[in-house]
């Protein structure tokens, strides 16, 4: 007899909605499989009839964008995924586009990235793509399409070189979550447009491998005389976006702990870049 077991991340972009598939013992897992990213394509495709309307007092767009949330993790897991991904989900209804969110790296095809106007890399790490998945998302962004990077996107795909490229520079470490002043050096992009010049907030502080300037164009740097802990001197750029490889692509740092999706500038940030990823606003200059 078949039972629901095992709910599958919500797929569809409305609230309230959970899609589960039904198992029997004599299912084997290749099955199951398949189910599951038959299951990531169909949101893919009938995302954009089910999105509820933009904001109060605007106009409905032609067609609603896309953005495909991403969130596997084959290193450290993050407590905030879970809260980060609805935080998104609420910014998508409010500012009109789909969320599509998985863990499935088979959602990274030509076919299914059709779908799709943006990828959010959001709180991934480690290697998350196979060689075929990554040269999907290679020609996604070469077509000029766009990609977010969220805190431990740095801590991903170490051995892809055009991933180094995308995110702008590797997590090297952190010390102690705490308090920090971020320094908001170029507010002409809506990543960075809502915020104070200087902004104090917790989170975990990252150090790169490398210092991505000159490579990418920074918006903000964290000033490491507020803080206890960082390595990367006095300039330690902590978000930035570029427009290097065809597409639109920024990266934050920021985005570590669970309070962080419920704190109003910090939100604001993130819908910013979200923002700027579909192409709404300036570009990356």
């Amino acid at each position: 007899m078949l039972g629901n077991q095992d709910a599958i991340q919500s797929l569809a972009p409305h609230v309230g909605t959970r899609i589960y598939y039904p198992t029997v013992s004599r299912i084997n897992r290749r099955a199951v499989g398949t189910i599951r990213l038959w299951l990531v394509a169909c949101a893919l495709v009938l995302a954009v009839p089910l999105i509820p309307g933009p904001r109060p007092g605007t106009a409905a767009p032609a067609t609603s964008p896309t953005i495909l949330v991403f969130t596997r993790t084959t290193g450290y897991r993050h407590a905030s995924i879970p809260a980060a991904i609805a935080a998104i989900r609420t910014i998508g209804r409010r500012d009109g586009f789909v969320v599509v969110a998985t863990e499935d790296p088979r959602a990274f095809s030509d076919t299914s990235l059709r779908h799709v106007r943006a990828v959010a890399f959001l709180l991934t790490t480690g290697t998350v793509l196979d060689a075929d998945q990554h040269g999907a998302l290679e020609r996604f962004i070469q077509r000029g399409d766009g990609w977010l990077g969220v805190h431990s996107a740095s801590d991903t795909e170490y051995a892809w070189p055009f991933y180094g490229r995308l995110v702008g520079a590797y997590f090297r470490r952190h010390p102690a979550i705490q308090a920090a002043t971020v320094d908001v050096i170029d507010r002409r992009s809506p990543a960075t447009a809502p915020l104070p010049s200087l902004w104090r907030r917790v989170d975990e502080w990252y150090d790169f491998q490398t210092n991505p300037r000159g490579r990418v164009h920074v918006l903000a740097t964290v000033d490491e005389r507020s803080y206890r802990g960082g390595r990367m001197g006095a300039d330690h750029p902590i978000a930035w976006c570029h427009e290097d490889l065809g597409g639109r692509a920024l990266y934050t740092a920021m985005g570590h702990t669970i309070a962080a999706y419920r704190e109003p500038v910090f939100l604001a940030h993130l819908r910013g870049a979200l923002d700027y990823i579909l192409g709404r606003g300036p570009a990356c200059r």
